[in-house]
């Protein structure tokens, strides 16, 4: 396990070893997620978008827009 100190502005270093493996460079955007009483934090990079592609299904998504439309329309 490696480890960091926080500074008094609460910032952290990331050892390089991490960033390398996981294409943090400098500007990306890092996500924080509390989970089970851990914290996990995660690169919010290219791959990370990519690997939420397909995510929801095509259709489900155009079904729900239509079911909005017709509430509108009857509105």
């Amino acid at each position: 396990m490696e480890t960091s100190v926080t500074t008094k502005k609460g910032q952290i270093v990331i050892p390089r070893k991490y960033r390398r493996k996981y294409g943090i460079a400098p500007g990306t955007k890092i996500g924080f997620i509390e989970k089970d009483g851990n914290l996990i934090i995660k690169a919010l990079n290219k791959e990370y978008f990519e690997s939420l592609a397909g995510w929801l299904k095509e259709g489900d998504l155009l079904e729900e827009l239509a079911k909005e439309k017709k509430i509108e329309r009857e509105l």
